[in-house]
């Protein structure tokens, strides 16, 4: 594999790091950087400079709206995007729910909803998971029975990230519940201002209000809404989630996290001298260097079969796997560097008028939130343990 970048390339990456330099928004900047709770119009600020630019969807085709990049473009610009901090694009439109549209959908359904998408116009939310129907999701429940032009939808979903501020929702419906599981269910797309739907939240550990429990109480949905053939919804689905899979891997930022790490350690002090000169620290580190090397090329190679016409397969899931379990360490070791100072954390702290200010260093006051926020990642977009399953049947053919 040649690891050289061509002129081209570097000019490329030149480009985009001039561009997130000269358009990132400031306000976002210090917004993260105080750990300060963001609201709708903030998550929607970067995603409407990058969709202006024609950016917003680097892995597109063309013809819908991507801006046509090669695979070492795509990673170029993840890359610069991961090293200047910026907020990540919600992944529910452009890397979910968009592909579904344009692989699946019907001309109709292209023209009316993909724009939107690409513009954050309208915000999207998953409608996957249920009480009892989480890691086996093909077990859900929550039905649509036809009537006439219309579906009547009844159930309930949870663990809805952000779907406080959804315009749409994406859904899982069993259309046929006497058929095998897999082959009863259907794939909605639900205005989620429709009557019946009730969003509340659930706050995570880290005191984040960033899921919510979805209720469906006879929701009519069109017929017209329906993505793909009715009981095909699970084609649909796979698709959707070897794609999410894909984008969970976050190598790039996963990069920009260890360099953070080792900074702290350079800065944090053990037996009276930086924690980074601490051979059993160092091996800690060396480890996940590696382990995110070896994940970077499987993830080229993904991104390779892409550009060669090619969905991505089975090695979704190792990038599930891999890519969780390094972001889950990275926020362990820096809970661990901080030691004590990671401990006493309140969102939003200091208030207005507060002359009580948190202890320790800046970095040190996120570390106990993110360390708690990621121990959904090994569980969201199908569980480990599933992909596991996935890769001993159809990697090892077991």
């Amino acid at each position: 594999m040649n690891l050289d970048f061509t002129p081209e390339q570097i000019a490329f990456r030149e480009e985009v790091r001039a561009f997130i330099a000269e358009n990132y928004p400031d306000s976002l900047k210090s917004k993260l950087a105080d750990s300060e709770e963001l609201g709708k119009e903030d998550y929607l600020a970067w995603h409407r400079i990058l969709a202006k630019k024609g950016w917003v969807a680097p892995g597109w085709p063309k013809e819908y709206g991507g801006p046509g990049w090669s695979t070492v473009e795509r990673f170029i610009f993840a890359d610069e995007c991961a090293k200047a901090d910026t907020m990540m694009i919600l992944p529910f439109g452009i890397n979910m729910v968009g592909p579904v549209i344009y692989t699946f959908g019907t001309p109709e359904q292209k023209a009316r909803f993909l724009p939107r998408i690409l513009s954050g116009d309208d915000w999207w939310c998953q409608g996957y998971s249920e009480p009892g129907a989480g890691s086996d999701l093909a077990s859900l429940r929550t039905k649509a029975e036809r009537q006439g032009d219309h579906y009547i939808v009844n159930g309930q979903k949870t663990w809805t990230t952000l779907a406080q501020h959804a315009d749409w929702g994406f859904f899982l419906v069993r259309t046929d519940p006497d058929a095998k599981m897999q082959e009863g269910i259907s794939f909605l797309l639900i205005d989620m201002k429709s009557p019946g739907i009730t969003v509340r939240p659930i706050i995570t550990l880290g005191g984040e209000h960033e899921v919510n429990e979805v209720f469906l109480d006879n929701v009519k949905v069109p017929v017209e809404n329906r993505i793909f053939h009715e009981n095909k919804g699970w084609t649909c689905a796979k698709f959707l989630l070897a794609h999410e899979r894909t984008g969970i891997a976050g190598v790039a930022r996963s990069k920009r996290g260890i360099e953070k790490l080792k900074q702290i350690a350079k800065t944090e002090q053990a037996n009276d001298r930086p924690l980074i000169e601490d051979p059993f620290f160092r091996r800690k580190i060396a480890e996940l260097e590696m382990d995110l090397t070896a994940l970077e090329y499987t993830e080229l190679r993904v991104l390779a079969n892409e550009q060669a016409g090619k969905g991505p397969g089975p090695e979704s899931s190792l990038l599930k796997i891999k890519g969780t379990e390094v972001q889950q360490r990275i926020t362990e070791l820096v809970l661990e560097a901080v030691g004590h100072y990671g401990a006493p954390y309140f969102r939003g702290f200091p208030q207005d008028g507060d002359n009580i200010y948190p202890i320790g260093p800046d970095y040190a006051h996120q570390a106990a939130p993110r360390y708690f926020n990621m121990r959904k990642t090994s569980i969201y977009g199908g569980s480990n343990e599933i992909q596991r399953n996935i890769i001993a049947k159809m990697v090892l053919g077991l």
